[in-house]
């Protein structure tokens, strides 16, 4: 069973591959770090569980269907486990932002879904990554500890400086991947 203080959840565009303004609206859109890509095998290989949560208006607007979603993300488990490790656990949102959901962040539908689905009683003690304020917002009730990347949009949000007391900042997901193996 795994243990919230050995998970770490990710936003996905700007975290694990490029954002982009115009949205990420197909495969050949889909570009990731793959210094992320490393950084998500090796903490699966160090035993820690990792899970996605991520806003995707995109479907909503009609850029694209959740078929194309899905073929993203199942592009990004097959790098993740070319490199070794695996995903436990992948949840968006596909509404839009005026949609009245209860999933899209900065609210925390989509950590209670990765709770749920992984069988846990509380997100206390976990991670939640982020490159933008609503990414740590969305963790904030469930008790996650806030990471701030500065790839995507997370130079903007930490130059805007509000929001972000108590959060860890590093340049990309590979450097608060190589921060925890080393503390944990």
């Amino acid at each position: 069973m795994p243990d919230a203080s050995r998970l770490v959840i990710l936003d996905r565009d700007g975290v694990i591959n490029r954002d982009s303004d115009a949205y990420v609206k197909s495969l050949d859109e889909w570009i990731p770090y793959p210094s992320s890509i490393e950084a998500i095998a090796r903490l699966s290989r160090a035993g820690w569980d990792v899970a996605i949560a991520t806003n995707q208006s995109g479907i909503a607007r009609g850029y694209y269907d959740e078929a194309t979603l899905e073929a993203m993300h199942a592009e990004l488990e097959k790098q993740v486990g070319d490199a070794g490790g695996e995903i436990a656990y992948i949840a968006y949102c596909p509404h839009g932002p005026d949609d009245g959901c209860s999933c899209r962040k900065p609210l925390p539908g989509l950590l209670e879904e990765i709770r749920a689905a992984l069988g846990l009683e509380s997100l206390a003690g976990s991670w939640m990554v982020g490159d933008s304020l609503r990414d740590l917002q969305a963790g904030e009730p469930m008790g996650c500890r806030p990471v701030l990347v500065r790839t995507g949009k997370g130079s903007k949000t930490e130059a805007q400086g509000e929001g972000l007391e108590g959060a860890l900042i590093f340049d990309e997901l590979a450097g608060f991947v190589d921060w925890l193996l080393d503390k944990c």
